[in-house]
This record gives structure tokens, C-alpha cells and sequence, in this order.
């Protein structure tokens, strides 16, 4: 059944054109961008097929690959990539937004605010830098390595080199945990140590060193495990 086959006070795209999106619930926003359903069950039934599936939330619906949600009768690649576009979109908008706000990276909780919607779905190790103004404000973050044995290797001497060309103030390395364990390893200490010893000879301190793992993170500097900041 397509949105179109329900009675007016049913159908989700009328509604939001007449009371607002914020107004649906997650399933009827689903709906709205699956726009129909299947010969077994309407488009309402499969929009929440896929939430339930995925957890009962939004998140666990974005977090599906395209061929996740292909698996999913109804679901062909038109209406999964029509997803897989809505959400990129909304990721980006949610970036876009927290720079827009000057929001200084001065805890480690905004550095994870910024760096989850990037790192929330892989499946293999990803390291970035984020540069920084002489206020702590994001000047812009780059992808430096992946690895897809579970592991990343960073190139110190080219973060610094970087570093200088975008004339940061100051940085902050994070890297992703797929496993879910957010601890670091000795490798991690290691690395950290190594750039922080690195960009000391350029005058550029190394603010943090953060490590993403799912819903939780771990804080090099809040941890004093590896003493971050110039000087130290």
C-alpha cells in the first residue's frame, strides 16, 4: 500500500505538510521516504519493521549499510539509497551546524559530538586529526589513515607538516574502536607519545587524544594516561 491509498487524517505526508515534520513519529517519517510498502504489508508496517529490526531507534536504522536495508523485503537500491542520502544528509547538516555555532573542542565530549556521526559505522580503525584555531574553534578535520586489519599507523612528521600548511594552533587525534572497547592500547600510548613529541618541535600542542567506541569514549587528556598538552 502507498502513502497515497490512506484516508487523509492517515497519511503521514499530509500531516507534515499541515502540522510539521517535528509532529510524526519516527515511523511515519520512515514511511514518508519509503513511500510504499509491499503486496504483504503497507508502507507504515514496513517502516516499523525496520526500526523495531534495528534497534527501535533512528540511529540503529543509519547505521544499516545499503545492503542491510536491501535485506529487507520492500526494500530495493532505490528506496535504500533514497535512505542512505537522508541520513548522509542529515549527518553532514549535524556538522555543519556545530561549527556553525563556534563551539571551541575544549572537552573531550565535544570532540566526540563532532566525530561520532563519522565513526559510528565502521567496521575497521580510521584515524583523524582535528586542527585548531588559537581558539579552539575547528578550522577543519581530515582522515590521515585506515586500517583494515583492526589497526592504524600514523605518520607524525606528515600531521606536523599539515599542521603548518593549515597554520593550526593546536590539535586533536582521534581514532575509532570498532570493537567497542574504548581503552587504549599500548600502541595508541605509543603513537600518541610519538606525535606529541613531534609537533612539541613546531610549537603546536597536541590538546587530546580521543578514541571513539560506539556509545563511550576515552579521553587521553581526562585520563592523564598520556600527558597531551605543550609542555608537559
Amino acid at each position: 500500500m502507498k502513502l497515497k491509498d490512506y484516508c487523509n487524517d492517515e497519511r503521514p505526508r499530509e500531516r507534515l505538510l499541515e502540522k510539521g515534520a517535528e509532529s510524526l513519529s519516527n515511523t511515519e517519517l520512515l514511511a514518508i521516504m519509503l513511500n510504499s510498502g509491499t503486496g504483504n504489508k503497507n508502507v507504515m508496517e514496513l517502516a516499523r519493521e525496520i526500526l523495531v529490526s534495528s534497534g527501535g531507534n533512528i540511529r540503529g536504522v543509519a547505521s544499516l549499510t545499503l545492503d542491510g536495508l536491501c535485506a529487507f523485503e520492500g526494500v530495493g537500491p532505490a528506496k535504500a539509497a533514497t535512505l542512505a542520502a537522508a541520513f548522509e544528509l542529515g549527518k553532514r547538516y549535524s556538522e555543519e551546524r556545530f561549527m556553525a555555532e563556534n563551539v571551541p573542542m575544549s572537552n573531550p565530549r565535544s570532540v566526540y559530538r563532532v566525530m561520532l556521526p563519522v565513526m559510528k559505522k565502521l567496521d575497521h580503525e580510521e584515524c583523524w586529526i582535528m586542527f585548531l584555531n588559537r581558539r579552539n574553534l575547528l578550522i577543519s578535520k581530515e582522515k590521515i589513515t585506515s586500517g583494515d586489519d583492526g589497526a592504524t599507523v600514523i605518520d607524525s612528521k606528515a600531521i606536523a607538516r599539515r599542521a603548518m600548511e593549515k597554520k593550526a594552533a593546536a590539535l586533536i587525534l582521534v581514532h575509532n574502536h570498532p570493537s567497542g572497547n574504548a581503552l587504549p592500547s599500548v600502541a595508541d600510548i605509543n603513537q600518541t607519545s610519538s606525535l606529541k613529541r613531534v609537533l612539541n618541535t613546531c610549537d603546536i600542542p597536541l590538546l587530546d587524544h580521543v578514541i571513539v567506541a560506539g556509545d563511550t569514549y576515552y579521553s587521553f587528556a581526562d585520563e592523564e594516561l598520556v600527558h597531551c598538552n605543550a609542555g608537559k
